[in-house]
């Protein structure tokens, strides 16, 4: 375990053993199963096992000797996770990344051929003309962020989105063509992640990565851009791409541990 071992509770830490030895694919389990996957002795794991079972966190499996957690396990993440939706729970992942990573960080969701910024985390820009509030738009088909939630829709919703949208260069570098804007989507869906450099905004490089659902449909989208004089494209890439990606899975694992409940009110435009 990370940290002074004299700082830690170890009995606190063998109440999580035991929790995390079920699963899935292992719902119930015996003492002795339990201590294995917990790498506890017998004796400590029963009275654990005990003191769970009366203060209702797991029960005894019926005319056998195996244990199962109970819904009472759920109120350990849930109600953290439940209390605000995915722009609050964001926002202190953005502020974590800024300015230290990079010069703003955002989080959007798609509303028909447009992002919608319902989070975003600033330093300076240096870039006064550049409308980034909450609650402003860009069009998907210039920015990484909507690239990265595009490309995990299916093909053809790809192609109607795209085609709705009035297709503009904002700078020499946008890609306005239909199909070389797939073959880019093709290229963020397989990398898992979308790069842009100065084609929504000159001067800007970002990154960026889908948030999803349990069934990996896009809810929502969360970028890291910086001002392209502080750095080059590639090392920029190479250090916030790692941290965009995790930020991401956070909040994909954040909306399928709370069963889409953080999910749902920045969906219903919650962004004020």
């Amino acid at each position: 375990m990370p940290g002074d071992p004299k700082n830690q509770v170890q009995s606190a830490a063998k109440v999580f053993a035991v929790l995390r030895a079920f699963d899935a694919e292992t719902p119930e389990l015996t003492i002795s199963e339990v201590a294995g996957r917990a790498g506890l002795d017998r004796g400590t794991t029963f009275r654990l096992i005990n003191t769970l079972k009366t203060l209702g966190y797991l029960a005894a499996v019926p005319r056998s000797r195996r244990f199962r957690l109970t819904l009472k396990c759920l109120e350990l993440g849930y109600t953290a996770l439940a209390r605000g939706d995915l722009k609050t729970h964001a926002r202190p992942l953005l502020q974590a990344l800024v300015p230290e990573i990079a010069d703003a960080g955002s989080l959007g969701m798609l509303e028909g051929p447009d992002v919608v910024y319902v989070e975003r985390v600033q330093a300076e820009l240096g870039m006064p003309n550049l409308d980034r509030r909450i609650g402003s738009r860009t069009k998907a088909y210039a920015a990484a962020l909507g690239h990265a939630i595009l490309a995990y829709l299916p093909r053809e919703q790809q192609r109607a989105i795209l085609e709705s949208s009035e297709r503009v260069k904002l700078s020499e570098k946008t890609i306005v063509e239909l199909d070389a804007l797939l073959e880019r989507l093709a290229l963020a869906r397989e990398r898992g992640y979308a790069i842009a450099d100065g084609e929504n905004a000159y001067g800007l490089r970002t990154v960026a990565a889908p948030v999803l659902d349990p069934a990996g449909d896009p809810v929502a989208g969360v970028s890291l851009t910086i001002r392209a004089e502080r750095m080059e494209l590639e090392p920029f890439a190479t250090i916030a791409v790692p941290e965009v990606v995790r930020l991401a899975q956070e909040l994909s694992q954040a909306v399928h541990l709370s069963f889409g409940a953080v999910a749902q009110p920045s969906r219903q435009r919650n962004i004020a």
